[in-house]
């Protein structure tokens, strides 16, 4: 890992944890345990002034108190006033929202509006017990439903995020009347966007990998859908076979680490325990940087620049060759976005075994 040269980093702490439980999240399941507002100041100060105190050229920081559902507080107005004081820019929503509070909460989406909300993500894997199955919480897909509605109701335009698993596909048509009785099925996709999106294999989501379809399963989707999709993601190719993948990644003979591409910003996440990681990897055990209260800010510096973790080990020094022969399958039909995505299901089952 080379040395930190953002000038730009973020610091996000879980406050309140989700109302949700979902079978695809790369962040895995939080704890019940909450950080309290003296917590987070503590937590930031200490991150910030061993930033300041090293050769990293950081100069801005941003906060937050969240990195699961944003606003699942009631008290979600001031920590957002929290946010914009420890921040030295205005705090990043990322176009997100809490969906569980947009559908709760009256005053929500007026709210969010007026703090410049102009587009929000809605996840969806199909129809009603689809997906309140993958979000392990009855009441979700009407919840989404209910959000889509009072988002449009305040000139927020929702985007629908869409899973593609085999659960789905049995379900896609009556999907696609859903998605036109909510007014997402324009020609030109100016009002609102929907798109389908693979399950990255990461954390929970490997738990799914059975219901991850296979290129032939994939030929009689609507068109309207897969046209959405292409327009999103700016490709014309959405998804490949393990098969495809696994002779890219063998003929192309990257040096490790050569192919990952990192984030634009750096993000530390600060678990309630004060367990650390980056979003470079999942929450998983061989991505945890150190803990803020028992080895200090400097040690999980430290730790992220010099690969002091078996995630970031597995990522850097590990070859892509030997991934691929270990753990690929040369026939493997089921797809992947790209090569990347697939390594990373390489590089879990690696760390897992060792």
């Amino acid at each position: 890992m080379p040395h930190i040269t953002e000038r730009s980093v973020g610091l996000a702490f879980d406050m309140n944890g989700c109302p949700n439980r979902c079978r695809h999240c790369w962040l895995g399941p939080g704890s019940q345990d909450r950080l309290s507002e003296s917590d987070v100041r503590w937590g930031a100060g200490e991150l910030k002034k061993s930033f300041r105190q090293s050769d990293n050229p950081v100069e801005a920081f941003s906060v937050a108190t969240w990195f699961r559902e944003p606003d699942h507080s009631d008290d979600y107005r001031h920590l957002f006033e929290l946010e914009t004081e420890l921040s030295d820019t205005e705090p990043e929503r990322f176009e997100l929202l809490s969906i569980w509070r947009l559908a709760n909460d009256p005053e929500y989406a007026e709210w969010a509006q007026a703090i410049g909300t102009r587009k929000c993500q809605i996840t969806l894997f199909g129809m009603e017990d689809t997906t309140d199955w993958f979000y392990r919480r009855k009441g979700a897909f009407r919840d989404a439903l209910t959000a889509t509605e009072r988002l449009i109701q305040v000139g927020i335009k929702p985007r629908w995020q869409v899973f593609l698993t085999t659960k789905l596909l049995s379900e896609i048509h009556a999907f696609t009347d859903l998605m036109d009785s909510h007014g997402l099925l324009h020609q030109d996709f100016d009002e609102h966007e929907v798109f389908l999106h693979l399950p990255g294999p990461d954390y929970e989501a490997r738990r799914i990998e059975q219901y991850r379809p296979e290129i032939s399963q994939t030929g009689d989707l609507p068109a309207v859908l897969l046209s959405s999709t292409r327009k999103h993601f700016q490709t014309d190719t959405l998804w490949y076979s393990e098969e495809d993948l696994l002779k890219q990644i063998i003929h192309e003979e990257n040096e490790p680490g050569e192919r990952v591409s990192l984030p634009d910003k750096l993000w530390l996440f600060i678990c309630s325990n004060w367990d650390v990681y980056s979003n470079i990897g999942t929450l998983e055990k061989w991505w945890l940087l150190g803990n803020l209260k028992e080895d200090g800010a400097r040690a999980i510096l430290d730790a992220y620049e010099m690969n002091g973790n078996m995630g970031l080990q597995a990522l850097f020094s590990v070859s892509e060759k030997y991934l691929a022969y270990r753990y690929g399958n040369p026939g493997g039909k089921k797809i992947y976005s790209n090569a990347e995505s697939l390594l990373s299901l390489y590089r879990a089952r690696y760390c897992e075994e060792k």
